[in-house]
């Protein structure tokens, strides 16, 4: 397919500009929000706080009275903001705000990664840092250099989620994958929740060259952050980046993964790509949620508080349909 024409200029568009020595400069980052570890307001959702964790950190977020549940322990959700893997933080209004929505609601524990930003840190680095977060809650559990007095207090270990939105849900994918690999145990990863996860490939969709120029991810957008964030020398077919290919170890790791929701909207670009996923584990024989909406556009829960509802109250259901329920409901 030959792409639609454009003259929109993805750095101005982006408020980036990139540096000699590579890196870049964010001139317009979201409003940042601190931790508050304490009640400070009668409007407050939950409780959070930072934890340094080598070179990132993680943003715990707890109910502020937590639901009586049937062990008296909450799951926890592991949560990669989104950005395009090279813009915005955990402790953006949008991620901290959406953060504190779902621990009180769901109930549960979130815990947010601070994940380092390409092209400073290009792929893998997030996905490692995303590992370095899972292993962090499996020590937690073991009691390894102690343990967080919140976790010790609310956490069911036997059901960790990783989730994330845009970039976060590729993350969720391929930090789901690695985990795989390694011995978590006492912990168990149960589910990956993917909201309009972000994907590529060198081949257009349908929906790409329809919303090429999408008020949200135009095309040219889309392709430089897959520049500045997939490791130096390769396309937009990487793995990284298009999860349609695939090699024979990766297939039968891909047939391992636990539940997965995934959710998408038909006013994103990138809907294609994310239902061509959806599909993908299905054919593996994944047990796949999908939740796709006609009405909607990529990043939609952050303008419209109905969409964002939604979200929040299937992230609920997904994370309690497992067979704990909480004797409040």
């Amino acid at each position: 397919m030959a792409d639609a024409k454009s003259d929109l200029d993805p750095f101005e568009f982006l408020k980036i500009t990139q540096n000699p020595d590579g890196s870049l400069t964010r001139h317009a980052p979201l409003p940042s929000l601190p931790a508050t570890p304490e009640l400070t307001n009668d409007s407050q959702l939950a409780l959070s706080k930072d934890v340094q964790l080598n070179s990132i950190f993680l943003r715990l977020f707890r109910p502020i009275s937590p639901p009586t549940t049937a062990n008296g322990k909450l799951p926890i959700i592991i949560y990669f903001h989104g950005g395009g893997f090279i813009v915005f933080s955990a402790t953006s209004f949008p991620f901290h705000h959406s953060c504190s929505v779902i621990s009180a609601q769901s109930p549960a524990i979130v815990i947010s990664v601070e994940y380092r930003l390409a092209p400073e840190h290009r792929l893998p680095a997030a996905y490692d840092d995303g590992m370095e977060a899972v292993l962090w809650v499996r020590d937690q559990a073991l009691g390894i250099n102690g343990c967080d007095e919140w976790l010790t207090e609310l956490a069911d270990f036997s059901k960790v989620y990783l989730m994330g939105s845009s970039s976060g849900g590729n993350i969720t994918y391929n930090a789901g994958l690695r985990a795989l690999d390694l011995d978590l145990n006492p912990i168990k990863i149960v589910g990956l929740i993917m909201n309009q996860p972000f994907f590529s490939g060198v081949e257009r969709t349908e929906s790409e060259l329809r919303l090429v120029n999408d008020r949200i991810v135009p095309l040219k957008v889309n392709d430089l952050m897959w520049s500045l964030s997939l490791p130096n020398g390769y396309d937009r077919d990487h793995e990284y980046c298009n999860p349609q290919n695939q090699n024979i170890s990766l297939i039968e790791k891909i047939k391992r993964l636990p539940k997965c929701l995934i959710r998408g909207y038909s006013g994103d670009p990138m809907v294609d790509r994310q239902m061509a996923f959806a599909n993908m584990l299905e054919a593996h024989g994944v047990h796949v949620i999908k939740n796709f909406d006609d009405e909607g556009y990529h990043g939609v829960e952050i303008f419209d508080q109905q969409k964002a509802q939604k979200l929040y109250d299937d992230i609920k259901t997904f994370i309690w349909s497992f067979g704990d329920k909480m004797s409040t409901l």
